[in-house]
């Protein structure tokens, strides 16, 4: 079995905060499961499964246990017949009448039948057994998990209010009735988190729209020549697929025949459209503008461009800054201190401040419904989601969430030159020969550079394909010695070498010159042109009127790097650098400041993995790319001072909800605590706290990025 068919994905109904997704976590890995992800606000659960710690079965069943419902793939869709809708709707009729007493009683007015004791327990009665199933049970599983939840803090409150006007019904003392409290506590504790759902969905959008993009369907060429419909989930690797015009290609792969003009947009953000033909590679989700084809499937599922991305903004969403740290450090023990609080409160307030035991109890109680140790476990997830989410719009895949924090405080951005800061699209200007070797050295180019992914290599394969002929220098044993070129003996042990260590002479303009050598003595010389690309200038301005400081560090020869420097305004940059020493500069760098390195090479991976943080075109290097944890998707450097604006946004987003969940509960638990606060009033503050921090997140969709 792969590793990626041993992940489990489940869906989750009953997670209402960080808490609650601590606490199914917590249980699976003590079960011995690893890779475990839960994450309340999109309610999925993955881990990795191991039969051997614990079944699939018991797994499910222990989260069960746990208090929380398992969601049927095929029952998706359906609501369960005592949705949360329902019990919002129920509490809401049977509080209306107390809670609209209460604030007649306080005007003055009186509705004598209304304040009957057996008429205010029958209102409130189905209000708390609602509440008292729906919090009762949340805030059990919790305990039993080892990370009690604010619903411990709500049940307590709404059963002591509950309990207290009990005594006064049997005593007959109106002064003991607190039913109204009770039952408003409840529903506007369950009117808050009905609105918290709907504004955590505004943060998620992001996994929604990119599964969205998925297709559906597929056209499957059978061995005969016909075609047949199936599903997406059918489709296999190696299957040839017809794709007609209006089409969305159904996964990613290769054209056979045909040709035909993309659009890439949904994926990459390139507003302009791609022409693809014959032998050209495509990318699934991508729609068909103009011309059909066939092609073969190269990857499909979780292994496609677009599978890869709904994983990475999954991983990016869950993953926590360090920043959420201190929040997590306080949240783990918020609710037994705020219990602590509130026993306090009653003590101290009836046997210290001798208040009556009735006004000392509702003051414990606001103490408990106000505090809102929610507010501090969403402020950071929430603000993750819809930053990865904004950057994956815009064609900017980030790999972990802590990647935004560290990212925003980059001071230093290392470019590389070829293929970063320039096209990395090579034209051939000159080619010399040593007389009589044209052929020879044609064909030794071609088969050489082959063996490459540097964009000059790629450049002159092109080049040289329908030159190589008349020649066959027979097998080649060919090593890539990175930083340098490329060496090659043949079976009579002649030595060809090609690259950068042949030091051959710089162009005029700073253009590069290799030259290809035969046991050190050179066949050719090529001049080669590269085209800065046209967007570098506008980001490498960015990082100027920023404050930043953009440096070039290149393995290019000395005039070629100065006159890219040049063009750039870059002041600081390196040439001729060797991968070890391209090292050494980014160790430097970042010694003083912390460094991105910007790359797109084989040669650059060192440097990427070296660096604070590492960021990568789309059209890099499969190397590059697995060192990188940034990537721009459209291969255009225009993203990266977006990359930069979303992020620094994202921790500015993170910060201001800290702030806000932390003063809250500062100063709303003494407020409450010295019987300055009504718990009906604690507990429609305590739930509009946690839609503050949710709305902040969700501004961060439309904020403008500077």
């Amino acid at each position: 079995m792969s590793k990626q068919e041993n992940i489990i994905e489940l869906q989750v109904e009953g997670m209402d905060c960080n808490n609650c997704a601590l606490t199914i976590s917590r249980y699976l890995e003590r079960k011995g499961l690893e890779d475990v992800y839960v994450n309340f606000q999109t309610k999925e659960v993955r881990f990795r499964r191991n039969d051997e710690k614990i079944t699939l079965d018991e797994a499910r069943k222990g989260i069960t246990k746990l208090g929380y419902t398992l969601v049927e793939p095929e029952k998706d869709e359906e609501s369960p017949f005592w949705s949360f809708d329902k019990k919002l709707l129920l509490s809401t009729i049977f509080t209306a009448p107390l809670l609209i007493n209460h604030l007649l009683m306080v005007a003055g007015v009186h509705v004598h039948w209304l304040n009957n004791a057996w008429v205010q327990l029958g209102l409130c009665l189905p209000v708390f057994l609602t509440g008292g199933l729906h919090f009762g049970r949340s805030a059990w599983s919790s305990v039993k998990g080892g990370v009690p939840n604010m619903d411990v803090l709500i049940f307590i409150g709404s059963f002591s209010a509950f309990a207290y006007s009990m005594v006064g019904l049997v005593l007959n003392n109106p002064d003991y009735l607190f039913f109204e409290t009770c039952a408003t506590i409840i529903t506007l504790v369950l009117l808050g988190n009905w609105m918290e759902r709907r504004a955590v969905r505004q943060t998620t959008t992001a996994i929604t729209e990119l599964s969205k993009l998925q297709v559906q369907k597929a056209n499957l060429i059978l061995p005969d020549g016909s075609s047949v419909t199936i599903n997406q989930e059918e489709i296999r690797k190696g299957d040839i697929l017809q794709v007609n015009d209006g089409d969305k290609v159904p996964t990613d792969g290769k054209i056979l025949t045909g040709e035909a003009t993309l659009d890439e947009s949904m994926l990459s953000g390139e507003s302009l459209p791609v022409e693809k033909n014959q032998g050209d590679p495509v990318i699934g989700a991508s729609l068909v503008t103009l011309g059909n084809f066939r092609m073969e499937a190269t990857a499909v599922g979780r292994d496609t461009v677009l599978g890869q991305m709904i994983e990475l903004v999954k991983t990016a969403q869950q993953d926590k800054p360090p920043i959420q740290r201190l929040a997590d450090r306080i949240s783990a023990v918020f609710v037994p201190v705020v219990l602590g609080i509130a026993l306090l409160t009653v003590l101290g307030g009836h046997f210290i401040f001798d208040l009556p035991f009735s006004k000392a109890l509702m003051n414990s109680i606001a103490v408990l419904v106000i505090s809102c140790p929610c507010a501090m476990g969403l402020a950071t997830p929430t603000a993750v989601m819809v930053g990865v989410g904004r950057l994956a719009r815009n064609g900017i895949l980030v790999k972990g969430g802590k990647t935004l924090e560290i990212f925003a405080g980059i001071r230093n951005f290392v470019f590389d030159k070829t293929g970063t800061l320039t096209t990395g699209e090579f034209k051939v200007e000159k080619v010399e020969y040593k007389a009589g070797q044209e052929s020879r050295a044609n064909t030794l180019i071609y088969k050489l550079e082959q063996h490459s992914s540097h964009p000059i290599a790629k450049s002159l394969t092109r080049e040289f394909a329908g030159k190589a002929n008349g020649y066959d220098p027979g097998p080649l044993s060919v090593e890539e010695v990175k930083g340098r070129g490329i060496r090659a003996t043949d079976t009579n042990g002649n030595v060809f070498e090609i690259g950068t260590a042949t030091k051959a002479a710089d162009g005029a303009g700073g253009m590069s010159s290799i030259a290809l050598l035969e046991n050190g003595e050179q066949l050719a010389t090529i001049t080669l042109a590269d085209q800065l690309r046209p967007d570098a200038g506008k980001a490498i301005r960015y990082l100027q009127a920023q404050q930043l400081h953009p440096v070039i560090l290149s393995g290019d020869r000395q005039a070629k790097t100065a006159q890219i420097a040049g063009e750039l305004g870059i002041s600081d940059w390196y040439a001729e650098q060797l991968p070890a020493q391209k090292l050494a500069v980014i160790e430097n760098l970042s010694a003083r400041n912390p460094t991105a390195m910007i790359g797109d090479g084989i040669n650059d991976a060192p440097a990427l993995a070296k660096a604070t943080l590492g960021v990568s075109l789309s059209g890099a290097t499969g190397v590059a790319m697995q060192s990188a944890q940034i990537i721009l998707l459209n291969d255009r450097l225009e993203n990266l001072p977006k990359a930069i604006g979303i992020s620094r946004a994202t921790v500015r987003t993170i910060r201001q909800s800290l702030y806000w969940a932390f003063a809250y509960n500062i100063v709303a638990i003494p407020i409450a605590a010295m019987g300055y606060l009504n718990p009906m009033w604690g507990a429609l503050f305590m739930a509009f706290s946690d839609i503050v921090v949710i709305g902040n997140a969700v501004l961060l969709k439309t904020r403008k990025i500077t």
